[in-house]
């Protein structure tokens, strides 16, 4: 009998949708194939796709379409948002850039930030709570450091944490931003379509989503970026999408990441009816079989779909390489850092002790999960935790 294999890793990327992928099928044969920059007939046929993806895109977050940029995914957008205001800073308006953040935040933004830092720039991460949630009595100091001289040229929180599930409280801080005079950037990556996430009603100057994470293909995302002139482009070559992010813009994908976006906000509450239901009852389960089981950030608000947990006496390296054995796909924590034995950066800004934090697992549901697979994973789990345990109980003796 074939092994029942079970997706548990949606938080790293999902299947593309059926009617996203028969959506970008006439982008990528001969039917609008062309340069959307070019007059002709093919050129106009895929710049009509392009313009269609952007409109989707727009009312799915409740901006303005010339407020929407197409990127290669949400590393290039998180890059843009934050370099890219640095650099319009120290180039533009000749001042140091001041960025503040949180050491919970995505990889992209924390490699952004050391970037920023060696063209001149200072950085403030500010703290967070054992939960992982960030420190709005800090925010304020910083904030009200403006009237000093030592102010801060963009604040960047990200909405959910891409490993714990954890929100943050991003239209409290944008709120808080605004009041202050201060751009405020989220990756809002983990939370579109997961969460309601309107930006008409919240005063970000900039956010990212990318469509792999909703249905949608690899290798394309979008920034919305409220004020142009606060933001300096990355690339440089012709005048496409205002100039800031130039270059032969990828149709195809952009189309995906269209309808997967209008789809994803359409079935937005449904989706978190499900997918919090799925992920409370296999918490429920696994600790039922797990007693001693952490689980990380469960005290604070979290999107529906992450369950970041932690079984001790065991590690994740070991975990994973036996839940895979046993059919079940699961991460450490970022898809994006695969390969460290350290522990997360997130648990350790979180107070999580090492021994706990180097032994957790994310399982994070989506689309191809389904209630009926819950009891086959916490039993598989728990199995798991008991033979990783006695395998380190038999080394430690030899």
């Amino acid at each position: 009998m074939p092994m029942q294999r079970i997706y548990l890793d949606h938080a790293a990327t999902t299947p593309v949708r059926p009617e996203v992928r028969e959506a970008m099928l006439p982008y990528l044969g001969e039917e609008a194939f062309g340069n959307p920059s070019s007059g002709h007939h093919f050129g106009r046929a895929a710049r009509a796709g392009l313009e269609q993806a952007r409109k989707q895109v727009a009312e799915a977050l409740g901006v303005s379409m010339r407020e929407v940029v197409f990127t290669s995914g949400g590393t290039e957008a998180d890059n843009m948002g934050i370099l890219g205001a640095a650099l319009s800073q120290i180039f533009g308006e000749q001042r140091r850039a001041h960025l503040v953040s949180t050491p919970i935040e995505h990889k992209a933004v924390l490699a952004s930030l050391k970037e920023a830092e060696k063209h001149g720039a200072r950085v403030t991460l500010l703290p967070v709570n054992r939960d992982g949630v960030v420190a709005l009595d800090a925010l304020d100091e910083i904030l009200s450091h403006r009237a000093t001289g030592d102010d801060p040229t963009l604040v960047s929180v990200m909405w959910v944490n891409n490993e714990t599930g954890v929100i943050q409280p991003v239209p409290e801080i944008a709120r808080r931003c605004a009041e202050a005079g201060v751009p405020f950037h989220t990756d809002a990556v983990q939370a579109f379509g997961k969460i309601p996430v309107n930006l008409k009603d919240v005063p970000v100057s900039s956010a990212v989503i990318s469509a792999h994470k909703i249905g949608g293909p690899k290798g394309v995302g979008a920034i919305f970026v409220r004020e142009r002139k606060g933001v300096r482009g990355l690339v440089h070559g012709g005048g496409q999408q205002g100039g800031l992010r130039p270059g032969t813009e990828n149709v195809a994908g952009a189309v995906g990441l269209g309808l997967a976006a209008e789809l994803a906000v359409a079935e937005q509450p449904e989706t978190h009816r499900r997918l919090s239901a799925i992920r409370d009852a296999l918490a429920k389960a696994i600790r039922e079989r797990v007693s001693d089981l952490v689980v990380h950030g469960e005290g604070a608000p979290r999107g529906p779909n992450i369950l970041h947990m932690s079984a001790p006496e065991t590690d994740s390296e070991s975990m994973l390489m036996h839940l895979d054995l046993a059919g079940l796909a699961c991460a450490s924590g970022s898809a994006c850092s695969t390969g460290s034995v350290e522990p997360s950066h997130v648990l350790t800004a979180m107070g999580v002790p090492r021994d706990i934090a180097v032994a957790a697992v994310r399982m994070s549901v989506g689309a191809l999960s389904s209630m009926e697979q819950v009891p086959h994973i916490a039993e598989t789990y728990a199995q798991c935790v008991a033979k990783v345990r006695q395998l380190r109980a038999v080394l430690a003796r030899a």
